[in-house]
């Protein structure tokens, strides 16, 4: 089809747009997964943008601040598979790297019946104890909502749940490099979700436990739909098995996945509180102005996550391969690709106000400094991950793992401070992980040239 389609550019004499997908074989499958990436992440911004306004208009925005401080806290159980998700992803690339189908199968078969185990057990544990935990206090949420937010926690966490262990369906096709195919599982899963929405806004009233159970329906469905389709057709000869079970796979895995394990602890911390923070030092309705500008930034971090994408396997087999000048080439281009992206981030906080009027309307206002220290934040992200994405690939973790410990400890008392103290408001509680993650910016750069160049020893080399 490729071959087709590059035909056609050449005979119509558009060169330039036909080159797109020649060169290095693995640089042609990387920009075919953009490409595709673009237009189904694209469609998934849009589809993003207006699950927003629906909920809104769905639920009150102090609902709905409980809704989104409630899913981040069901965002924290991600941790739960110690690292076993990223640690399939080095090792199953590496097996097909090698050519070695056998050794694939083992690590997908131990991966989910490990997983699976494990998301059981902690399944089982909410179960029991949930009954008896009071989650008004959590989320801060008005009197009255503890019996309603308690089967709606169970409800929310039983499909996330099933999503978490059918997901893996997703970090295979990462690592066999096809994120494109995992954008198309999540742009039906949003389509799914709109749709349910819609028809809950135009059937019935506002109502937090038929909102989770669409939401909930629309994310896990999915995934398990995509897990029978794949394993009985093109991942057939790597379909989990009980008898491909290996407990010596299982070792290797969970040594290099509680390494990522540490490092999901703290994106947890970093990344899925800072609702939470806002919740409880203002309202639940002081998590939407916080909400909408993350939303709106997301565009940046959905785009330049588009490009990054396929690169976390792609660097695992060049790094297996010795392709040094290949990874060079690539991070060269990527840090070009940042510098348009911080032209972007100035342009959109330029106008930021202007589109969240016409987006949600007048009702909710999101401040000036709400966007800047989101802008800010975007793209100490988007450096970080240029070379972060490399270092994930080849395993050498370790000075990651210490940085994050450190950033775990400090960001939510910084945050605290800067929001309470400071006076900084939300703003604060966004400034925070940008000051945690900041020596990322230089750290990450020079362990990168070391391990390129061969230099690397002690904690960059581990």
């Amino acid at each position: 089809m490729v071959i087709k389609v590059f035909n056609y550019f050449k005979n119509l004499g558009l060169t330039s747009l036909a080159s797109f997908f020649s060169g290095h074989v693995r640089t042609v499958k990387i920009k075919k997964n953009i490409l595709a990436m673009l237009i189904l992440r694209g469609m998934s911004i849009v589809f993003g943008f207006l699950l927003v306004p629906m909920t809104l208009h769905y639920l009150n925005p102090t609902n709905y601040g409980i809704w989104l401080t409630l899913t981040s806290v069901i965002g924290w159980f991600s941790f739960f598979d110690i690292g076993l998700g990223n640690g399939l992803r080095n090792k199953f690339a590496v097996a097909i790297a090698q050519g070695d189908i056998l050794l694939a199968r083992m690590y997908v078969s131990t991966t989910y019946a490990f997983l699976s185990a494990i998301t059981g057990i902690v399944f089982t544990i909410f179960f029991l104890v949930n009954p008896f935990l009071d989650w008004s206090i959590l989320l801060n949420a008005p009197e009255g909502f503890s019996g309603e937010l308690s089967l709606l926690m169970l409800i929310t966490f039983g499909f996330f749940c099933l999503r978490f262990v059918f997901g893996l369906i997703g970090t295979i096709l990462i690592a066999d490099q096809k994120p494109a195919l995992n954008s198309l599982l999540e742009v039906l899963s949003n389509v799914i979700s709109l749709t349910l929405i819609w028809i809950l806004i135009s059937t019935t009233e506002g109502s937090l436990l038929k909102l989770s159970i669409a939401v909930g329906f629309s994310t896990a469905i999915v995934p398990i739909g995509a897990s029978f389709w794949f394993f009985n057709r093109k991942y057939k000869n790597v379909r989990p098995s009980w008898a491909f079970v290996k407990k010596t796979h299982a070792s290797e895995l969970v040594q290099l996945g509680l390494r990522f394990f540490l490092l999901q602890i703290v994106g947890v911390v970093i990344f899925s509180t800072s609702n939470v923070i806002i919740a409880q030092l203002f309202s639940p309705a002081d998590v939407v102005p916080y909400n909408i500008a993350f939303k709106y930034y997301s565009i940046i971090t959905m785009g330049l996550t588009i490009i990054l994408s396929p690169f976390w396997s792609a660097y695992t087999e060049a790094y297996i391969r010795n392709d040094v000048v290949w990874i060079r080439r690539t991070i060269k281009v990527l840090r070009r690709g940042w510098y348009v992206a911080a032209i972007v981030v100035v342009v959109m906080s330029l106008f930021a106000d202007k589109f969240y009027q016409y987006w949600i309307g007048k009702d909710i206002h999101v401040s000036l400094s709400i966007s800047l220290s989101m802008g800010i934040y975007v793209l100490i992200i988007a450096w970080c991950n240029i070379y972060a994405y490399f270092i994930n690939g080849t395993g050498k973790i370790q000075l990651q793992i210490i940085s994050s410990v450190i950033i775990g400890i400090v960001n939510i008392p910084l945050a605290i401070f800067l929001a309470k103290y400071c006076g900084l408001g939300i703003a604060g509680v966004i400034l925070a992980p940008s000051i945690c993650i900041l020596p990322g910016c230089i750290l990450w750069p020079i362990q990168v040239k070391k391990i390129i160049s061969g230099t690397a020893t002690g904690i960059w080399a581990k």
